[in-house]
């Protein structure tokens, strides 16, 4: 008896947190709301708005030894825009461009700049869309908008995400 108690109790240590592991690794993959025709995705990247995008750029590429690409004006955006490459995802350097740009408002309250808003990937972004209109969550435009890749993006109001502007983005 004492024996298979020890037994248990080992196999519980060396293996139940290999277990815990492999399904919190799973679990996130493919995430659909039950019933839905869209799935959330990965996380795309993490933006960052700065008041000195030359210095900012400079931080990651020479200091932290990033691959950094080239900026890249967004005026239908109002930003300029400088993605970080990291092992599984990204960082986007936002600069304000022109005087309607929603970075420049965001540093006129922030002025060391900080974390603007988080990008996921979605399947099928004009389901999620109006999947997420259907619960009462806002958009802040009627229609996705083409991104900074290239693809349709949306952003969401973030009085309904937590305090957090979400950028859902079609993979």
């Amino acid at each position: 008896m004492a024996s298979t108690l020890l037994k248990v109790a080992a196999f519980s240590r060396c293996c139940r947190p290999t277990l815990m592991r492999a399904y919190s690794r799973t679990a996130s993959l493919g995430q659909g709301v039950p019933g839905s025709v869209w799935k959330l995705g990965r996380l795309n990247h993490i933006a960052i708005a700065v008041p000195d995008m030359e210095k900012a750029t400079s931080l990651y590429r020479d200091v932290l030894g990033a691959t950094v690409s080239d900026k890249v004006p967004l005026p239908e955006h109002g930003v300029y825009t400088v993605f970080v490459e990291l092992g599984n995802t990204k960082l986007e350097l936002l600069h304000p461009l022109g005087e309607k740009s929603p970075i420049a408002g965001f540093l006129q309250k922030n002025k060391s700049g900080g974390m603007h808003h988080i990008c996921i990937e979605v399947d099928n972004i004009n389901a999620a869309i109006s999947d997420l209109k259907a619960k009462n969550i806002r958009t802040l435009s009627a229609e996705p908008r083409i991104g900074a890749h290239g693809k349709p993006v949306m952003f969401l109001h973030p009085k309904d995400c937590d305090g957090v502007l979400v950028e859902l983005e079609e993979a």
